[in-house]
């Protein structure tokens, strides 16, 4: 009911193949090599485990299900559903993402990212959407682009957006899709359009509006119908943050109530979760943060701070000890017990 007084270590296991933390249903999962288990969040003790004789991609969570993702070949193609309470085997199907794909939840549908192509789920795991290049064309010209990069990717209930870096175009690509509205292989898209310029990143979708960071000069761009600027706001970042594309086509978000808190790479910044404009900065952060007993909780070295969610004030201060650790954190929370990934390793926090 409240965020505890101070934090220490719980527990820690392997997890490589989760780029978050995933808590589903009442155990918290990690995926290491080639095995997914489900834990107790108070003591880290496997209830049930689930392996195949091939890698795994990544794992994430949805409908009640951990989703586990193995590659087989140049593919991420082996996709199973585990019970979050008994770790049975749900669902299953084959797919086409390759390596480096992240699994986001928008509530009803799970959309798999890729550097090239992209799918969407629903909670039997039929495919409702696939976006990019195609393994094998059903009909020609189903795709719009299959020669486009994709960059990154963001969703929310009934659109999918992806920013595409296409050959001949100036400028990277605005795309947003209608992924439950179409055959799974002809893609409806709302917009798409092209931006200025390139080094962009697509930070967060609201029901009618996109959050997109762009550069020279560096800047939230907010747009609306079509595609089009309706918003704009300027940010200060230093050049690391602006420095490639996001590790698995993702920009790190956490959606909270009334609120999407983007990881700009140094900051946190929280969007309203309507027009997506800045409500509030926090630098020096090292991932986005999560919820925790109604409190907003970022983690900073060496520490977690409790922040006020409206105005971003800090409330408390607790001490955590990462050891040698440096790298970004990306956080959740279950229970009484704050969850952190810290690179491959998950560390609970109680």
């Amino acid at each position: 009911s409240e965020v505890p007084p101070a934090l220490a270590e719980a527990w820690r296991a392997p997890s490589a193949a989760t780029p978050v933390p995933v808590a589903a249903g009442p155990v918290v999962v990690t995926g290491d090599d080639s095995t997914v288990t489900g834990r107790d969040p108070l003591t880290g003790a496997p209830r049930w485990s689930y392996q195949r004789d091939l890698p795994l991609c990544t794992v994430g969570a949805g409908w009640g299900y951990a989703l586990a993702v193995f590659g087989k070949g140049a593919y991420c193609s082996e996709v199973t559903a585990l019970k979050a309470d008994t770790g049975a085997r749900g669902p299953q199907r084959n797919s086409d993402v390759p390596p480096g794909t992240q699994l986001l939840d928008d509530g009803y549908l799970v959309t798999a990212t890729g550097s090239n192509h992209l799918e969407t789920w629903r909670s039997d795991l039929v495919k409702t959407q696939e976006y990019g290049a195609l393994r094998a064309y059903i009909e020609p010209g189903s795709q719009p682009r299959p020669d486009c990069r994709h960059t990154s990717v963001a969703v929310t209930p009934g659109r999918v957006g992806v920013l595409e870096r296409c050959p001949n175009e100036a400028g990277d690509r605005l795309t947003v899709l209608h992924p439950d509205d179409s055959e799974s292989d002809r893609p409806v898209a709302e917009l798409s359009t092209v931006l200025p310029g390139r080094g962009a990143r697509l930070v967060a979708l609201s029901d009618d509006r996109e959050a997109v960071l762009l550069t020279d000069p560096t800047r939230l761009s907010v747009r609306g119908p079509g595609g089009a600027e309706v918003a704009s706001f300027p940010l200060d970042l230093p050049a690391g943050d602006l420095a490639g594309d996001p590790p698995g086509e993702v920009v790190p978000t956490t959606r909270v109530p009334h609120a999407v808190l983007w990881w700009t790479g140094s900051s946190t910044v929280a969007l309203d979760d309507q027009d997506l404009h800045p409500r509030w900065t926090m630098p020096g952060t090292l991932g986005p943060g999560t919820v925790m007993a109604g409190q907003l909780v970022v983690p900073v070295p060496g520490a977690e701070l409790v922040l006020d969610p409206a105005t971003g004030a800090v409330s408390r201060t607790m001490p955590v000890d990462r050891g040698g650790y440096r790298g970004p954190v990306a956080a959740s929370a279950l229970g009484p017990v704050l969850l952190e990934q810290r690179g491959p390793v998950l560390v609970a926090l109680r």
